[in-house]
């Protein structure tokens, strides 16, 4: 259920023309800085648009998503691929101008609907806002059920949208979402109030986010990234696969989509391919090049723990690991998660005492975390995974 509401949420729908203007050429590449500036240009333009205030609210919400590392895929169970969404804590001057954008923004659409309840443009950045307020709701505030409520007023507003102009096809990446996880969610999940009437199907949803990926304007790079999430999660790694391969090559500065592409070689037994990867966007680190600026060694370090954890190379997990928790800049899920597997790794070695420092230290950083209670638990029973002697 925590998958389904993380991604439920999540869908805010960043609206980029198929031309990638400049805003979104930085979005998509991880420079928030950059683009936020060009947004707040064209809306102190433009104040009266409402989208114009959304994608200002949505770069803020995603600037801090990337500072605590929630952009990135999850690597303890496997099974929430894009989608792990550790605690956020803006500063007050960012909650602050994140709440008054959406509130504009909220304002200037009721206004149209008011004037033309039909007006799908209106209704559909109505419905961008609902979603960017249950992020904030859900990764800020904790608050379940608002944050659930929130998306599915988002969700509600998008249909509306498709049935004026059944044509809009960027309108369908809301509901293909939300096809997919209601389809997905167990019964007692559907009975609450606010899903009533909303049935859901997985195999429309990924239909309509297909659509989305291949036909659409605004939303074809979100639809592509959700389908990729999706297929992850499914196991269906050679559909993903292309999919990353695509986005990485159409923005060449956004490293998270290089260093998900060598999970997911990871993940189909191309082990040399994963590594060759990460080698090469060490390389380009190395290189002094702008294109990784932003992209401390130390996430590369824990990138190729990853990998060799997941391939049974004990050794040199354990290497990388190392190195990733004494190099400044790593974020703290990946913080944790190092301290976790370095446990994890003294246990089967075995070094029992070891094994407790790096769990304290994992509890310690984030004791509320996934990988924080993962820990908790290995404090009391040492872990018993299987890893091989070496490389």
């Amino acid at each position: 259920m925590r998958w389904a509401l993380t991604i439920l949420v999540l869908v805010a729908a960043v609206s980029a023309p198929a031309g990638i203007p400049p805003g979104f050429d930085h979005f998509y590449n991880l420079e928030y800085d950059e683009a936020l500036r060009i947004f707040e240009q064209e809306s102190a333009a433009n104040p009266s648009d409402p989208d114009l205030h959304n994608h200002i609210a949505q770069t803020l919400v995603f600037r801090e998503m990337l500072r605590v590392g929630a952009l990135e895929s999850e690597m303890v169970s496997r099974n929430n691929p894009f989608l792990r969404r550790p605690n956020m804590n803006p500063s007050p001057e960012v909650a602050h101008e994140f709440e008054a954008q959406l509130s504009t923004s909220m304002s200037l659409c009721r206004a149209r609907l008011a004037k033309d309840p039909r007006d799908w443009r209106a209704l559909y950045a109505l419905g961008v806002a609902y979603g960017l307020r249950a992020n904030y709701e859900w990764l800020v505030r904790k608050a379940w059920y608002d944050a659930l409520r929130d998306a599915t007023t988002a969700r509600r507003l998008h249909a509306k949208a498709v049935d004026v102009d059944p044509q809009f096809t960027d309108g369908y990446l809301v509901l293909g979402v939300h096809n997919y996880l209601i389809g997905s969610l167990p019964w007692r999940y559907r009975i609450l109030g606010f899903l009533a009437g909303i049935h859901g199907d997985r195999a429309t949803g990924i239909a309509q986010l297909k659509m989305v990926a291949e036909k659409g304007d605004m939303n074809r790079y979100d639809a592509r990234v959700f389908l990729a999430a999706i297929y992850r999660r499914e196991h269906r790694y050679q559909e993903a696969i292309p999919l990353v391969e695509g986005l990485a090559t159409t923005f060449p500065r956004d490293y998270l989509f290089r260093l998900e592409l060598a999970l997911l070689y990871q993940d189909v037994g191309e082990n040399d391919k994963a590594m060759a990867e990460l080698d090469a966007v060490e390389a380009i680190k190395r290189s002094g090049s702008q294109e990784f600026a932003s992209l401390p060694m130390a996430k590369i370090n824990y990138y190729k723990g990853t990998v060799f954890f997941w391939s049974g190379q004990r050794d040199r997990a354990l290497a990388e690991f190392q190195e990733a928790v004494k190099s400044p800049g790593l974020d703290l899920n990946a913080e944790v998660m190092s301290w976790m597997r370095l446990g994890q790794i003294y246990d089967l070695m075995p070094d029992r005492g070891k094994a407790v420092q790096a769990y304290q230290k994992a509890v310690a950083l984030a004791p509320d975390s996934d990988p924080g209670r993962e820990a908790k638990g290995y404090l009391r029973s040492p872990y018993r995974g299987q890893l091989s002697e070496g490389s």
